[in-house]
């Protein structure tokens, strides 16, 4: 079984079926978004898949594929765990267990401009594993925030097949682009709807419910001289701290692109 359900369908460009300033602040952080649009996305998902669910012995949920930063879609997934688990002991069902992709990333590229080749070629270079034997004959529920193009379901299946891997997999998205006649950018209006500029990150940053994910780290990395200095003298030592080990725990400090911002920080 290979099965994609997603809560709202994008049909058209100037009526965005969610709010679009919560999704832009949850793609940079925002915890609160990310547990409000998980107790949405269980809902919706329940209600169709409620008897397949209920029918299978053991469940394996999944973010999008990262290597030690987390991703925004993971804390979506932290989320809609709880709300499965929640769902499989009222029903006196065993918990869910959680697995991940693992992905060494190879550019800086933010791909939510691109179409579907540019973005397949794209993460073509990156290397992934998955352990094979731990999500062998479940039921795999790989979980995402938005689906544009298809090319991370495209990804994941090509994963499943390098490795061999035999069950049933059901991908849950919290929005889909459905029109295909809308260009895929659509997603960085989407993305940055909410940030406009560097204090937008800070007052993001600075939130009760923030915590650091992939983007938000690439998109501090990258920001210029002057940017750079302004974010790091209106965030406290101790996110500052946070960035710098979650960096170089992903090799950032390799790429020269993000070298000079890790540097600024680095800890003595």
């Amino acid at each position: 079984m290979n099965k994609s359900y997603s809560l709202h369908k994008i049909t058209e460009k100037d009526n965005c079926p969610f709010e679009e300033p919560e999704y832009s602040r949850f793609k940079f952080g925002d915890k609160f978004y990310a547990e409000k649009f998980a107790e949405e996305l269980f809902d919706g998902f329940v209600k169709q898949f409620k008897d397949i669910i209920l029918s299978e012995k053991e469940i394996v949920i999944l973010p999008s594929p990262y290597l030690s930063i987390p991703t925004a879609s993971n804390f979506l997934c932290y989320y809609f765990k709880k709300e499965l688990n929640s769902f499989l002991f009222k029903n006196g069902k065993k918990a869910c267990i959680e697995s991940k992709i693992y992905r060494n990333q190879t550019y800086v590229t933010d791909y939510g401009n691109l179409d579907f080749e540019q973005r397949v070629k794209l993460i073509s270079n990156d290397t992934y594993y998955i352990d094979r034997n731990f999500i062998e004959g479940k039921l795999c529920i790989f979980v995402d925030d938005i689906k544009i193009t298809g090319s991370h379901e495209h990804t994941v299946n090509k994963i499943l097949d390098q490795y061999d891997v035999k069950g049933d997999f059901v991908f849950v998205y919290f929005a889909e682009l459905v029109n295909k006649d809308i260009h895929p950018k659509i997603e960085n209006h989407y993305n940055y709807f909410a940030v406009k500029n560097v204090e937008d990150i800070v007052s993001i940053v600075n939130s009760e419910d923030f915590q650091y994910n992939t983007r938000i780290v690439k998109f501090i990395l990258s920001l210029d001289d002057k940017q750079f200095a302004f974010l790091i003298s209106n965030i406290s030592r101790k996110k500052s701290n946070e960035l710098f080990h979650l960096a170089i725990s992903n090799n950032y400090h390799q790429i020269l692109e993000y070298k000079k911002n890790i540097n600024v920080i680095k800890i003595d």
